[in-house]
């Protein structure tokens, strides 16, 4: 639905119990490069009337980079490698940090996840737990990449993709994406006079990727984009975002009446289970296994995967690890968590499963991946 002006329409926020709120950098940084709360300022009384009406609230902010940057003397050298950044994002992570607790009256629990923590099942469940007890000790917890250690994130990750992660996470109703644009427009508004406002949106196409553009701050990691893809991720997990201003106050103050000027993903008629959701969006697999057509057929209606149609086995993982399956063509229709380190399953191509346990001297069971862990990409086939 496009708004026939430049100027987005009021909407009713979605009905919510608990929610996640993305802050973007853009909207942490003052004109001299450091931290502001000019605009977390209303942010924070958002989140204190959500709290005061019963409401959860896990925030996700951005800013450590920005906040470390303006630590360090202006001659201390270009700043924009990998190592460099990391050092910013250690430096800066309790700058942001103290400026959200100064402005809430809870406790305010800082916690830094990775991708690893997102991979892996085990580090998973514990993120939850201790997000899950968090929320129930009444306490606002503060989330960011854990730059400081990660490559792989702090190169191609973004806040935008890890607050829908967390918002599927914690079972949250909704996800609010504050930035320092209005809303998707059909085209890049400061580039195109004609662009205007798309009010919702029911399903994200290609026709509305192709609206998104590039960065719109120097500060940040993410632009349209990564909007997009965030709220693909959490529509997927029958989660509803909105996309609004976090630096129009006016904006800002109607949240806490149920009201916001922006853009509205809808949320996916159906809901993945949390698990199958995991197995979905989960960042990185450790190998692959080569599955032969009878395999790619039982996969596709519902069965688990056994030795006996697995052709060929490609990296290193261990018993528990996120594996792809790939038809032989190779194509990934699914992945999962796997019963056997990938030494075992070489050793069991083409079994029987009542040949495991002769073959290894022991069994995990007879499946190699159960149907239960594991999510098919069916759409890829069709």
């Amino acid at each position: 639905m496009h708004s026939t002006s430049r100027t987005f329409a009021a909407q009713a926020l979605p009905t919510w119990r608990r929610a996640v709120l993305k802050v973007g950098s853009s909207l942490l940084t003052g004109v001299d490069g450091g931290l502001s709360d000019h605009n977390a300022r209303g942010l924070a009384a958002f989140i204190a009337a959500s709290r005061a009406a019963g409401r959860d609230v896990v925030l996700v902010s951005s800013g450590a980079v920005a906040a470390g940057r303006s630590q360090v003397p202006e001659n201390s050298g270009k700043a924009d490698g990998l190592v460099q950044r990391q050092a910013l994002a250690a430096l800066g992570q309790t700058r942001m940090v103290a400026l959200w607790q100064s402005l809430l009256d809870a406790p305010v629990a800082q916690v830094l996840l990775s991708h690893d923590d997102l991979r892996n099942r085990r580090r998973y469940l514990n993120a939850r737990n201790t997000l899950l007890e968090l929320l129930r000790l009444r306490t606002i917890p503060v989330i960011n990449e854990n730059d400081t250690v990660a490559v792989e994130e702090l190169k191609l990750g973004d806040n935008d993709n890890l607050a829908a992660i967390v918002a599927a996470l914690v079972d949250a109703d909704l996800l609010l994406i504050a930035s320092d644009v209005d809303g998707l427009y059909t085209t890049h508004p400061r580039l195109d006079p004609a662009a205007q406002p798309v009010d919702r949106v029911a399903a994200i196409t290609p026709e509305i990727l192709a609206m998104a553009g590039g960065a719109g701050s120097v500060v940040g990691t993410g632009g349209m984009h990564t909007k997009l893809e965030a709220a693909t991720k959490a529509a997927k997990a029958g989660v509803a975002t909105v996309l609004f201003n976090g630096a129009t106050h006016a904006t800002v103050a109607e949240l806490a009446h149920g009201r916001f000027r922006g853009t509205h993903f809808a949320a996916s008629g159906t809901r993945l289970a949390a698990r199958k959701y995991w197995l979905r969006h989960a960042p990185g697999c450790a190998g692959r296994l080569i599955v032969d057509a009878g395999a790619v057929r039982a996969l596709l209606n519902g069965a688990s995967l056994l030795p006996g149609g697995i052709v060929g086995v490609e990296g290193e993982f261990t018993r528990g690890d996120l594996v792809d399956v790939a038809g032989i063509d190779g194509n990934v229709i699914a992945r999962g968590l796997c019963q056997y380190a990938a030494v075992a399953v070489r050793r069991m191509l083409g079994r029987h499963t009542r040949e495991i346990e002769s073959i290894l001297g022991y069994s995990y069971g007879d499946t190699v991946i159960r149907r239960d862990d594991l999510v098919v990409f069916q759409e890829v086939l069709a």
